[in-house]
């Protein structure tokens, strides 16, 4: 049987599927890393610069061959992937890999190329014309917000069910970040859809993200419901002596400040008259890093 019809016929419950994952770059080594994103979800991937996100949407794309390990996006192997498979996957990185003379019916006749039936030219059109891009001007020219939404409106043509994006709203204001957001999540209003989403923006995800997945120093941390983990974690300040009393098994991570100690805590191993406050996802991810630096 062709490998294009084991794959039709293979139920997919994961649009990402990361096992054992290994990739060294030099100092740096990633994973391994074990990592599912689930179908019809919309995955914020976190962590600070040089922990090996891109590395891993790198890996996810086949610009990077594992050392290690593997990946599959679709049910497929990016690696040995096909035209067919390449127009349900579109990719947005934090800058925009088109000649930069490039006016509006080079990138459409570029794209149309690259995906041959896929490509809807009208659905582009559109995009177009929603983002206000200029049809006469070279890339060049472009803004980088205007080059993010020109990246967003050709992975948004040809028919993907599957968006991953490095970066995409990094440099931009908040009101292009914003719509850039909105657009993300009307894709999403299909179920079957999936947007896995890189970013060290985290209040975009605290709107967007329905998980999120945390890599530290190439390791992946956690990966859990976005609204359960600021459910399951709290930010406690106690006195020292109430800080003493604790369970160590309570503590994720800690921070110093001339007024005392703040603690990351599982709330369900903290005793009860405490006052806990709900932690944003920067706060777990700052602590987490403290905890993993212990």
């Amino acid at each position: 049987m062709p490998a294009s019809a084991a794959f039709a016929d293979k139920v997919i419950t994961n649009a990402i599927e990361i096992e054992g994952l290994t990739k060294r770059l030099g100092t740096f080594e990633l994973g391994p890393l074990n990592l599912n994103i689930p179908r019809g979800t919309f995955v914020g991937l976190i962590g600070e610069n040089g922990a090996g996100k891109s590395t891993t949407i790198k890996c996810l794309h086949g610009i990077l061959e594992p050392d290690g390990g593997g990946v599959e996006v679709l049910g497929h192997d990016p690696l040995h992937d096909n035209p067919a498979y390449k127009a349900r996957v579109g990719f947005v990185f934090d800058d925009l890999y088109l000649p930069e003379n490039f006016m509006m019916k080079q990138v459409e006749r570029f794209n149309k190329y690259l995906y041959g039936e896929a490509w809807q030219s009208e659905v582009f059109a559109g995009f177009v014309k929603r983002f206000g891009l200029p049809a006469k001007k070279t890339i060049k020219k472009f803004s980088r917000g205007m080059k993010m939404k020109l990246g967003l409106a050709c992975a948004l043509s040809h028919g993907a069910e599957l968006l991953i994006l490095d970066e995409p709203t990094s440099g931009l204001d908040p009101v292009v970040r914003d719509e850039v957001l909105d657009i993300l999540l009307e894709f999403l209003q299909d179920e079957n859809h999936t947007v896995l989403f890189s970013s060290h923006i985290l209040s975009d995800l605290e709107k967007a993200a329905d998980y999120i997945a945390f890599i530290h120093e190439g390791k992946l941390l956690l990966m859990e419901p976005k609204d359960e983990m600021k459910e399951r974690y709290a930010l406690l300040q106690g006195s020292a002596d109430q800080i003493a009393a604790l369970d160590p098994k309570a503590i994720l991570g800690r921070r110093h400040t001339e007024f005392g100690d703040t603690l990351l805590v599982r709330r369900d191993k903290v005793p009860a008259g405490l006052t806990l406050e709900k932690p944003s996802i920067e706060d777990i991810m700052v602590y987490l890093i403290k905890g993993a630096q212990k």
